[in-house]
Order: structure tokens, then sequence, then C-alpha cells
């Protein structure tokens, strides 16, 4: 099992091993001139003898030099002992060296091997290790699996039944409101569903088991398609007007924008889809495109948009209108370029019913 940092041990203990005969010789010889009845040991025990038999005779001179000599033999035991110590440890089997670089040779083989340094190695053992656990637990795990994966699946297919369920009376409940709210606004003749549509299990989501879209049909006897394909421009502003009607309360949309909404309607018509934006917009803010003075009149507030030719291009203007100028405006919408005084009257009519 490679160990970390194994790699520069080996390397070192090569290179002291390559030279412990060397390494000896110096010791055994460094000992020999300290040791011995000629070494240095011996001498200083023979210069320290003397300074010391000659000390009384001294008057202090000599105790400097005799303490100085006492502390080199000291240190010159001293030495003698670790250089002893160091001998016996440069004493090592023979074959180690063969057996520190079979080792290193190992290692560096293993690190070519796998493409990686000698010092992640062990790294790497960890993670063999790691994967072969894995792979001997492998059919213990798998049955695991398997198991929470059917306890799963029921657990969703439970869930999604409840909210396939909740879903085809909601529908129901959907269906019907947005039928009440199709006659006033011209599309008497048409009718609307909600279409829930299973999907392929690969498909299923957060969202459920099935697909939900409009569908309409807009003349008797026609096939019922997609709401945005089927509907006109006009049908599909109502269209989209009754749903938000319907959904008002539950609308995370701040505000709705209807371009044209009135389109190819007039009179009661019209005035009730006024009175239905106006109803939308107690909860929700409503921007409303229109040339219908019915619906204009619903408003709680008018801006007139105008374009005019420039000199190389056209200048489009928004006009916020005042009280006297809405009506004006209302009263020109109903009569055309030139405002009578019945199509005022008739204006102010309009807004003082849109206020009621």
């Amino acid at each position: 099992m490679p160990e970390e940092d194994e790699e520069g041990r080996l390397a070192e203990r090569r290179t002291l091993l390559q030279n412990a005969e060397r390494l000896a010789e110096t010791v055994a010889e460094a000992i020999g001139e300290l040791g011995g009845d000629a070494g240095a040991q011996a001498a200083l025990a023979r210069a320290t003898r003397r300074l010391e038999r000659a000390r009384e005779r001294a008057q202090g001179f000599l105790d400097a030099p005799l303490a100085a000599a006492e502390r080199a033999g000291a240190e010159t035991a001293e030495a003698l002992a670790a250089l002893g110590a160091a001998a016996r440890r440069l004493e090592l089997d023979p074959r180690e060296l063969e057996k520190v670089e079979e080792r290193l040779f190992a290692l560096r083989g293993l690190g070519r091997k796998h493409q990686i340094p000698v010092a992640e190695l062990p790294a790497l053992q960890q993670r063999m290790t790691a994967q072969l656990a894995a792979i001997e637990e492998g059919a213990e795990n798998v049955e695991h699996l398997v198991r929470a994966t059917a306890e799963a699946r029921a657990g969703f297919i439970a869930a999604a039944e409840r909210v396939s369920r909740a879903r085809a009376q909601a529908a129901g409940r959907l269906d019907a409101s947005v039928a009440a709210e199709l006659t006033p606004l011209r599309l008497d003749k048409a009718r609307f569903r909600t279409v829930l549509t299973p999907l392929a299990e690969a498909d299923w989501s957060e969202h459920g088991c099935e697909r939900v879209h409009f569908e309409i049909a807009t003349t008797p006897g026609a096939p019922f398609g997609p709401l945005a394909r089927i509907a006109s421009g006009g049908e599909l502003s109502r269209f989209m007007l009754a749903l938000k009607l319907v959904l008002a309360n539950i609308s995370s949309v701040p505000t709705l924008i209807f371009d044209e909404v009135d389109s190819g309607i007039g009179g009661a018509v019209a005035a009730a889809v006024g009175e239905r934006l106006q109803r939308l917009g107690t909860s929700l803010q409503v921007l409303v495109v229109t040339h219908s003075p019915q619906v204009a009149a619903r408003g709680a507030h008018h801006w007139r948009v105008a374009k005019r030719l420039a000199a190389r291009d056209t200048v489009t203007r928004v006009e916020e209108l005042d009280p006297d100028t809405r009506q004006e405006e209302i009263a020109r919408m109903l009569s055309g370029r030139i405002v009578t005084a019945e199509a005022r009257a008739a204006a102010a009519s309009l807004i003082a019913g849109g206020r009621a």
C-alpha cells in the first residue's frame, strides 16, 4: 500500500545506504582521533591533571584554563558517545539497499502505469478501494434503488391522480363560468372547453401527468380546436377577457393589456365589454386600446393616441385627457369629425353610466 510521502523517504534512505560504508569509515576515523591513549580525550585528561597540580601555586591564573579544559574534556566525551551511536546506526543490513531500491522502483512504475505522480498513488488507491467496495455492494445498492424507485413512482402516481381529479373538477367549473360570459360578449354561438390530455410517462413532471389547454368552436357544428388557432383577433381578445374575468381573483399577473378587444362589435355588446373591463379593473390594472366610446367611457383614466406626419417621419403623440377633453373625445368617437351637441350629451351619458 503506497504511503504518504513514501517516495521522498525512500529516496533519502537509499542515499544514506549508498553512502553508509564511507560514512562508517569516517566515523571510525573520528573516534580514533578523539579516543584511545593517543587521542584528544586522553591528551585533555593529562593536561587537566597538570593544571590541577599547579593550581594552588598559580594564585587563580589557571582557574579559567582549567575550567575550559574540563569543558573540552566533557564535550569530547559527549562527541565520542554520539559518534558511537552513529556508528551503531550505520551497522546496516547489506540487503536493505536492495529492498529500498526495489520498493522505490515499484512505486515509480505504478506512477507511470497510472500516469500520475508517485505522491498521488495513496489517493488513487483510496478511490479504487472505494470503487471496489461499491462494486461489491452493487447488488445490494441496486435492489435498494429499485425499491426506492418503485416507492417514489407509486407516491408520484398517487399525488398526480389527486391533481388530475382536482383539475377535472376545476375544468368543469371553469368551462361553466366562461360559458356564462360568452353571450354578453357576442360569442353566444361559441363553445369553450378545457382539455386534459394524458402525457407519456417520459413527459411526466412536477406539473403532473397531463397537459392542460383550451379549445373553442366558434360556429355550431364546427369541431373544437386550439383557442389561439381558431379565434380571430377580436374573438381571441373577448375569450381572454372572459377567462380573465373568471380567474381575476387568483391571477398572479398584476397588469393586463387588451388591444381592440371591441373589434367588430358595437352598441350593447360594446357596453357589455366595457362593463366587464371595468369590473376586471377593480382587482387588476387594465390597459385597453379601443375605438369604442362605450368601452372608453368605462375607463378610470383616458389617453388619446394620435399620429401626425412630420417633415421626414411620423410622430406618435400620447396625451392624457382631463374630464372636459375626455367628454369631447368620446363625443368625437360617437359622431365622427363634426362633434354635435347630441354627441356631447350622449358622451356625458356614457361617462355617467360608467361611474354608476
